[in-house]
């Protein structure tokens, strides 16, 4: 048997779902300009397919699982099982309107215009806050839509901001935080669901590596225990003697997000000779 895997077929989340699987050692046969590709060295077939027609080959079973942006997920309301975060891919739905106006709570869109690829997810927003407008359903360019009159205000995706900035537009409320998502279908079967878990243990090896560093340094034997306690690593740091008396080698992890205040207090603490190196994959 051979997983079935939906991913976009052009842009932005075909390219981070491609290298994802690639970090995972998982090699694709050459897929371009074709509907479909299989592994050479994993049970796993690639559909290409529009992001939004994604949730429906994964309802319906086409697709085992798919990768796929949240914001179409909720969108599309489809019945599937968001399985697993990616954790690339991320960005906002958000409300913007136009500079110099201000948008001080939910009433403001009372009454107005909304332009938006998202009309499920505005429908939500307005029914939540009991809020009567008028949606205006547009496949894309949303960000126009105030400029040429179409409409008062807009929701669309916001990564930088830099496409509304360029419209006259600022980004006022956000409705939706989205990343890439694994998705899956309601009638699993256990053959499938082992290969996925086999997907998904090295998926989470990459991503955790991504979170960490490898840090090798020289300490002195009197600062040891001070330097150790500076490094918690995965259980302890590896500590080995060095030629020269009175110093020692000591390997350990660092977090990403603890980095640069960690090697700070190392190096404040007599650490020398300080190496840092990414972390390809790494296995608790």
């Amino acid at each position: 048997m051979k997983l079935k895997l939906a991913i976009q077929k052009s842009g932005r989340l075909n390219e981070d779902s491609m290298r994802l699987l690639k970090e995972c050692g998982i090699d694709i046969g050459n897929g371009m300009n074709k509907l479909k590709a299989e592994a050479t060295n994993f049970p796993i077939e690639l559909f290409f397919l529009r992001d939004d027609d994604i949730p429906q080959y994964v309802e319906d079973g086409v697709a085992d699982i798919g990768f796929v942006g949240e914001n179409v997920v909720y969108e599309k309301a489809k019945k599937v099982e968001v399985a697993y975060e990616l954790g690339f891919g991320k960005c906002r739905l958000s409300f913007a309107v136009r500079k110099g106006e201000t948008f001080t709570d939910p009433s403001f869109l009372s009454g107005k215009k909304i332009a938006t690829s998202y009309p499920v997810l505005v429908q939500q927003y307005l029914n939540e806050h009991n809020i009567q407008a008028e949606i205006h359903e547009i496949s894309g360019s949303v960000e126009i839509a105030p400029g040429i009159g179409l409409a008062d205000v807009v929701c669309d995706l916001v990564s930088s901001g830099s496409t509304l900035f360029m419209n006259g537009l600022v980004e006022a409320e956000t409705i939706l935080n989205s990343q890439a998502v694994l998705i899956k279908h309601k009638n699993f079967s256990i053959e499938a669901q082992e290969i996925l878990a086999r997907l998904l243990f090295r998926i989470e090896s990459v991503k955790k590596a991504k979170k960490n560093k490898y840090v090798l340094l020289n300490a002195p034997n009197d600062q040891l225990e001070k330097i150790i306690a500076l490094l918690p690593g995965m259980k302890s740091p590896t500590v080995l003697p060095l030629a020269s008396p009175g110093w020692s080698s000591v390997h350990s992890v660092i977090a990403e997000s603890d980095f640069w205040e960690i090697i700070e207090q190392l190096k404040n603490a007599g650490a020398e000779g300080i190496l840092v190196i990414p972390i390809e994959k790494m296995i608790l």
